[in-house]
């Protein structure tokens, strides 16, 4: 397979800049996934390297060479595109076969190809169906098949996922990564979802307004986001914020913040350079709440506005500490609506963040894969 790498790589549609200097390196057959709100530029990012959009500056190169001149069949790339884009009037042999029907491959080699991307994708029983009589998971392999035929290397895929109902999406998570074991291919991967790119990803990509806010693996972003931003947009369901501001006492080994509701709390965070009274956020993750027995510094009370019984965990969500909250609580802890919870905040599980949205480096957190 191959390497891929972005440098500086910039687009602008006239005046409107997409995409701002990007820089990535992907490993030889690495799964990344570029993830990130509407109109971030994933699939922008996605469709330069595949050649169906020029960069306005920088470049791309795969396997060290520079292809950002080159045309998008000189790549060596193959997309899968969020429609299916299936012919109707075709099998799904002479769907999968297209590309190679265009490149005149003798009809030898068009039989085998096919037949080995159809028994990798549990296909080889549905190739004389007509895309009408498949189900939307097994359109999407369909697809997936037209691009393994090309033996391309690099894979794209654009939101592929998208129009499937959830329970299909899950399925379809795990057929994907088992695709990309079996294939041991370079793979990039657009989503708007932060659960596929937690679940499939080597490395993510978060992007906001077409810059790269962070870059690394799905632990490292949960444990050690580089902003608010990164924080809040990873993890299911979304990371707390709490108003705090710095008192007197921070340095590298530690942070003392005040909060309102919560008293002062010394975090195992990195706060060099932290003035006393700047303003901060407190993160907190769902799940790192505990239940207080009492109150003290580091609880607060959570008036629970509405409660989602999953069973083994309750999704507790209200306002504490003069923020609105949501609280992941022990499912048989006997929580009611309209009532109070008394929760403690760990001071380990707290992220802290400055004025500026940026993380203060966090000292006890569990390591990043």
């Amino acid at each position: 397979m191959a390497t891929l790498a972005l440098r500086g790589v910039s687009k602008s549609f006239g005046a409107t800049r997409v995409l701002s200097e990007v820089g990535l390196e992907i490993a030889d057959k690495e799964f990344v996934v570029f993830v990130g709100p509407s109109g971030c530029g994933k699939t922008t990012l996605l469709r330069i390297i595949a050649g169906l959009e020029d960069a306005s500056s920088g470049r791309l190169e795969i396997d060290g060479k520079d292809v950002s001149d080159a045309h998008p069949l000189e790549r060596g790339v193959a997309m899968v595109f969020q429609s299916y884009a299936l012919y109707p009037h075709l099998d799904v042999f002479e769907n999968i076969a297209f590309p190679l029907r265009v490149a005149k491959l003798p009809e030898a080699e068009v039989k085998e190809k096919v037949e080995k991307a159809a028994d990798i994708l549990q296909l080889r029983d549905r190739l004389d169906f007509k895309p009408r009589q498949l189900s939307g998971g097994q359109r999407q392999r369909v697809a997936i098949g037209r691009a393994i035929v090309r033996q391309p290397q690099v894979f794209l895929f654009d939101e592929p996922l998208s129009n499937l109902d959830a329970a299909l999406r899950g399925e379809m998570r795990v057929e994907l990564s088992k695709l990309h074991q079996r294939l041991d291919a370079t793979m990039v991967y657009v989503t708007h979802d932060q659960v596929e790119a937690m679940t499939m990803a080597d490395r993510i990509v978060v992007l906001s307004e077409g810059v790269v806010q962070q870059y690394g693996s799905p632990l490292q972003l949960y444990h050690h986001p580089a902003n608010r931003f990164v924080a809040g947009f990873i993890g299911h369901p979304t990371m707390n914020f709490l108003p705090a501001a710095a008192a007197a006492g921070c340095g590298a080994e530690q942070a003392a913040v005040e909060a309102a509701g919560l008293g002062q709390l010394k975090l195992p965070v990195d706060a060099a350079g932290v003035p006393a009274g700047e303003k901060m956020e407190l993160g907190v993750r769902p799940d790192d709440f505990e239940l207080a027995d009492g109150a003290g510094d580091g609880t607060l009370a959570l008036r629970i506005d509405v409660l989602e019984k999953l069973g083994s965990v309750s999704l507790a969500y209200g306002t504490g500490a003069g923020a609105k909250l949501c609280a992941a609580l022990p499912g048989d802890a006997g929580l009611k609506e309209g009532t109070e919870a008394r929760l403690r905040l760990p001071p380990a599980a707290c992220h802290l963040f400055r004025a500026d949205g940026t993380a203060c480096r966090r000292l006890q957190a569990p390591a990043a894969a």
